[in-house]
């Protein structure tokens, strides 16, 4: 571990499982708007920070592969704090960013499919590589289910980085701040006034307090690993959280790709626009495609959320 401008950092590397495309990932994450003004992107590095234990820690990631063939990707990373990080914290945080770029991602089953998908393999071939960057930690995009429910994703963005600044943590890199979303604890350690001062919907407030209550009882390697069913039962009996934003839970917090829904609205313009010329398909075609993708479905689903839009369009959430 070295010490830098007051910081103190220590450096690792990570192994992606191929086919791995960095600048995919940066690409997608430079516009997803849920996570704007909490990144940085400059030289092809990625940062951002997080909260552990109490306070702000900075990663950057950045790509170190070794030739042009993509065979064996490598990534690095620096972590950057006001204090030294144990071996432990240091461990957790490394897994945490190999879980949020979804490095273990085998991508070889969904590529089976859709390659043999004469509609879907242009799709592929456009995205070849492209691993699902999910939201940092499952209880963020939990929260951010609750305060996008019905109302246009800039106002709550701006409600998401209130509580940011009123109840995270910040860390100073590079003379520039990095807010990081606030751990379970520290948010149930709020009161609901307080809360609803920032939030300003009283029902909103019911249902982060649930969100609250689930996480802090719940084991996250139950939820990233736990039978499908089963998750997705706990997930879906969150007060305030709906079918669509179990399936966004699911997917885009935990990488649970084995099923997504066939009355999602925006997936089934998606499928109509790769299967049917833009004309409008239905829940029961849209599930015919899912079957065929088995285990695959989320996999098939965010790479038909990108395939002819900008990815830096934001998901609208609807329950």
């Amino acid at each position: 571990m070295t010490t830098t401008n007051q910081l103190h950092s220590v450096t690792g590397k990570l192994t992606p499982r191929a086919p791995f495309d960095y600048s995919k990932t940066l690409g997608f994450l430079i516009g997803f708007g849920p996570t704007g003004g909490e990144q940085a992107f400059a030289s092809s590095t990625l940062t951002k920070a997080i909260t552990l234990n109490g306070r702000a820690v900075a990663f950057e990631v950045w790509d170190v592969t070794e030739g042009n063939d993509g065979a064996q990707p490598r990534l690095a990373y620096r972590l950057s704090s006001a204090q030294p990080l144990s071996e432990e914290e240091h461990a957790a945080i490394a897994d945490r960013i190999h879980f949020f770029l979804s490095l273990d991602d085998d991508l070889q089953p969904f590529y089976a499919i859709g390659q043999a998908d004469p509609q879907f393999a242009p799709v592929i071939e456009r995205l070849y590589g492209l691993h699902q960057p999910k939201f940092l930690t499952p209880f963020e995009i939990a929260c951010w289910a609750i305060l996008g429910q019905r109302i246009p994703w800039r106002m709550a963005h701006r409600i998401k980085m209130a509580m940011v600044e009123r109840f995270g943590t910040s860390i100073t890199l590079h003379d520039q701040v990095y807010r990081a979303f606030p751990e379970v604890q520290q948010l149930a350690a709020v009161e609901p006034g307080e809360l609803a001062t920032v939030v300003r919907n009283e029902r909103k407030v019911e249902y982060l307090r649930a969100v609250i209550q689930f996480f802090s009882e719940v084991d996250e390697q139950f939820l990233r690993s736990g039978p499908f069913e089963e998750v997705a039962a706990r997930i879906r009996g969150i007060r305030g959280v709906g079918e669509w934003s179990a399936h966004f839970i699911l997917v885009r917090g935990l990488g649970r790709m084995e099923r997504v829904s066939s009355v999602d609205k925006e997936l089934l313009k998606c499928a109509s626009d790769i299967y049917n010329g833009g004309q409008p398909i239905t829940p029961a075609e849209l599930q015919h495609v899912l079957d065929r993708y088995g285990n695959t479905q989320g996999d098939w689903a965010f790479y038909a959320r990108n395939a002819f839009r900008d990815i830096s369009q934001p998901m609208e959430i609807t329950d």
